[in-house]
């Protein structure tokens, strides 16, 4: 999505890539959360309404999300938010108590450090790990 103007015909691909106007903002913020309550992490209402909630407080542009449960030993929920500056997606494993969560966004304005900071907070794991990558294009 990120909001990517289409390249005029006169100019070249390279010429395009090159100006300051398309230069792409990419903000990526992902990590892994561990030992969750395991209800928590079965409830595929609640964790969609945390994502739609870090939606909202990261000043993203929600286009739609969808959520699935599996079922089986190793079941959980996956959750995907796709905003107009790109996603949030988050992942459970109910074996392990463990979640992995993918924050990333192409908007200048939006903050995925929120959006990773409020799932954090409302799941609890008692220790979780946080990266962040520079996903820029120049």
């Amino acid at each position: 999505m990120c909001n990517r103007r289409a390249p005029e015909k006169e100019m070249s691909r390279q010429a395009v890539f090159q100006s300051s106007d398309d230069k792409i903002i990419g903000k990526h913020v992902f990590g892994n959360l561990y030992d969750i309550n395991p209800e928590d992490l079965k409830n595929e209402a609640k964790l969609k309404q945390i994502v739609l909630e870090a939606v909202r407080i990261a000043k993203m542009n929600l286009v739609e999300a969808k959520s699935w449960s599996f079922g089986g030993k190793k079941g959980g929920v996956s959750v995907i938010a796709l905003v107009e500056e790109s996603h949030i997606a988050l992942h459970t494993w109910n074996e392990y108590n463990y979640a992995t969560l993918d924050v990333y966004t192409c908007g200048e304005d939006s903050d995925p450090q929120a959006a990773f900071n409020h799932i954090v907070e409302n799941l609890k794991p008692k220790r979780y790990q946080m990266f962040f990558a520079d996903r820029s294009s120049g």
